[in-house]
């Protein structure tokens, strides 16, 4: 499904939560919408589900929305940051989220059973009494097995823990190359993994929209962690800017694009002299830039 948004607005009173919104989601392509708290994503999200009327043109597939927009929901599907406490039994929820799609409760259970979760188990237990991370769970496992066009996932694996999150990454890589997905994530390992294109916003606008390789490249940063207690490898580290922490630990801070670099230099300079290496990349604290890519 392509998506294309021109000029759109939405006001709460005399806030103006989006303000000249313009953007394009390509069919099949793969999109992180970032940005702080209050920047218009989840306005921008629940105008995009027709939960909220906005100005300007909104367009699916180069049509615009109707009135009746049953048709269109059905090509939908969505992930809440915060899945909500429903007192119907898990059966029931999950039966009748799939079958307004024509899927089955067996149909959920694959993608469930991939994120840790026995359906089964779990089909007479009241939705609210889950974990939030056994519902949001469920929600994915729904979204995911619902064969629509465009998901819309706000920060699906917040609550999730890390085996459950991989396996996420992993169904999310294997949807048809047709599906659009919009995924809501500050995540730097779901942008990298999931993402091809980044959308950026901003006190309601777009602060930046294009490649996500190039984002990262602005915006992320890579930790080298090096454990050593060898005399010669505590002077190589001291050397090349690392700084001593405890337990034998040494950190720096690079830019993404050198770390494969430094770490090979390491490999072949202090080899069989390092006790442990981690490679993890942060968030570099700046305010976005206002262009387009």
């Amino acid at each position: 499904m392509r998506v294309e948004l021109q000029q759109v607005g939405k006001r709460f009173g005399r806030v103006a939560a989006l303000r000249d919104v313009s953007l394009e989601l390509p069919s099949g392509s793969r999109t992180a919408l970032i940005g702080p708290n209050g920047s218009g994503k989840s306005t921008l999200v629940r105008v995009l589900m027709g939960m909220l009327a906005a100005t300007g043109s909104v367009r699916f597939d180069g049509e615009p929305v109707g009135d009746d927009r049953r048709a269109l929901a059905a090509r939908i599907a969505y992930v809440p940051q915060i899945a909500p406490r429903l007192a119907a039994p898990v059966r029931d929820v999950v039966r009748a989220a799939a079958g307004l799609r024509g899927r089955t409760f067996a149909d959920v259970e694959a993608p469930a059973h991939e994120l840790g979760l026995d359906l089964a188990e779990l089909a007479k237990r009241p939705f609210r009494a889950l974990s939030g991370g056994q519902r949001q769970k469920i929600l994915a496992a729904l979204a995911l097995a619902a064969g629509a066009e465009l998901l819309l996932l706000d920060e699906p694996t917040a609550s999730m823990d890390p085996q459950s999150r991989l396996a996420f990454f992993r169904l999310v890589e294997r949807l048809p190359a047709t599906a659009t997905v919009l995924l809501c994530s500050h995540r730097l390992e779901e942008i990298r993994r999931l993402v091809d294109r980044v959308v950026v916003m901003a006190e309601g606008t777009v602060a930046f929209q294009g490649d996500a390789a190039t984002w990262l490249g602005e915006h992320a940063e890579a930790v080298v962690e090096v454990r050593a207690t060898a005399e010669r490898a505590v002077a190589w580290l001291g050397e090349r800017g690392f700084v001593a922490g405890a337990g034998g630990w040494w950190s720096r801070s690079i830019a993404v694009g050198e770390r494969a670099r430094l770490v090979g230099e390491l490999g072949r300079s202090l080899n069989g002299e390092v006790l442990d290496v981690t490679v993890r990349d942060v968030e570099r604290l700046q305010e976005p830039q206002r262009r387009k890519a």
